[in-house]
């Protein structure tokens, strides 16, 4: 860029996503009036509940629409300490507790409190595609940590920790994960748990699909290790508040304190009318349990139909215990992933996201968060390219 416009070093460091390119053509087709199915989106299919909506409204009508403090109204923060121990086991008190417009934001603001340039961060993969480049923009550098298929993208404790090195700070984890859907097991988690104290890491554990989990059973690893482990949460996949911008973290005080510190001088507060939501969602418990076992019900039926339908037509794709994506190999198809995703657009009219930007080569994400019809046309125009 010439003129006085020169870009930065750190927003020239953000590496550009090999998945803009499909994206990209998939809406080129749609304003083409081409039917293009997209399974690349990562959220939930369904409405927010109605006492959640509800809230907001009646947030509205109060006039709870001005400023709150940065780390959240008192009630959310309540709520959250609450429901830490209700549904985690986790103690963390209201102070020691942040609300964020969304759970990136939280991991955002942890990287940047607690990171330094040349620290390392062990980040198993297939991972989420924002983790490394947060560790990045905060100076730091990641680490993958591969996981197979083959174990369900279950993570090696060792491999993770013939990983550490006199520069690793920290342990990044994401269980039920984007973009595996794997669910760590409490004897990894415990193990994952050890190699954090043995080498006086941070462990930063996103949980944020710890509702939608089907065949395993969810542990936060702050149970194990919480003098070392900060956790991440939010209101958007279990509640189907996507829009509504409502993370959270809970953690030791001075951690939280540092975040907070620099929320307040980017975005400041969340949402005030956001927040409230988030209150009927946390303290609804009733109705908002059956929304939940709903969901979930849903998406067990739909992961199965899509998990069967790929495999019968040769793509070799391992069962997620957790969240609402599959990972299927795409070597059928061409052994560049980007090449398999761009065929799957183009002759299938179905929008995927291919693994490179998650360290999964040779793989593609399809999300199930959709209804059961659309996932029996999906595989059934993909398998029109394999007879």
């Amino acid at each position: 860029m010439s003129g006085p416009f020169l870009l930065s070093d750190r927003a020239l460091s953000l590496k550009p996503s090999s998945t803009v390119a499909v994206t990209s053509r998939a809406l080129e087709l749609r304003r083409q009036g081409v039917d293009v199915i997209s399974m690349s989106v990562g959220e939930p299919d369904f409405d927010t509940p109605a006492h959640v909506k509800a809230a907001a409204m009646t947030a509205i009508e109060s006039g709870k629409t001005k400023y709150t403090a940065v780390n959240g109204i008192p009630e959310l923060r309540e709520a959250i300490s609450a429901k830490f121990m209700r549904e985690n086991g986790l103690s963390y008190a209201p102070d020691c507790v942040t609300v964020t417009s969304g759970g990136k934001q939280a991991l955002f603001n942890a990287f940047m409190a607690l990171l330094n340039p040349g620290d390392e961060v062990l980040i198993p993969a297939p991972y989420w595609v924002s983790y490394p480049e947060m560790v990045a923009l905060a100076g730091a550098v990641p680490v993958a940590v591969p996981t197979t298929p083959e174990s369900g993208f279950q993570l090696d404790p060792q491999a993770l920790e013939a990983r550490v090195t006199p520069r690793t700070r920290m342990i990044v984890l994401n269980s039920p994960g984007n973009p595996t859907g794997a669910v760590f097991t409490p004897e990894v988690l415990e193990a994952v748990a050890g190699v954090a104290q043995r080498h006086g890491l941070i462990i930063v554990t996103d949980e944020m699909y710890e509702h939608l989990v089907y065949d395993a059973r969810q542990v936060s690893i702050g149970l194990y290790a919480p003098e070392h482990t900060l956790t991440i949460n939010g209101a958007s996949k279990a509640y189907a508040m996507t829009g509504w911008r409502i993370g959270y973290a809970g953690g030791p005080k001075g951690v939280i304190a540092a975040m907070n510190a620099l929320q307040s001088q980017s975005t400041s507060n969340a949402s005030s009318v956001s927040q409230y939501a988030a209150l009927a969602a946390l303290e609804e418990h009733e109705a908002t349990a059956r929304f939940i076992d709903m969901a979930r019900g849903a998406y067990r039926e739909r992961r199965d139909v899509i998990v069967a339908g790929l495999n019968a037509l040769g793509l070799p794709t391992p069962t997620p215990q957790g969240a609402f994506y599959v990972m299927a190999n795409t070597d059928r198809l061409h052994t560049d992933e980007l090449e398999a995703a761009r065929r799957i657009l183009d002759d299938a009219r179905v929008a995927v996201v291919p693994g490179t930007d998650f360290g999964a080569p040779g793989q593609v994400r399809l999300s199930y968060a959709t209804d059961l019809n659309t996932i029996h046309e999906v595989l059934r125009r993909i398998g029109t390219l394999l007879t």
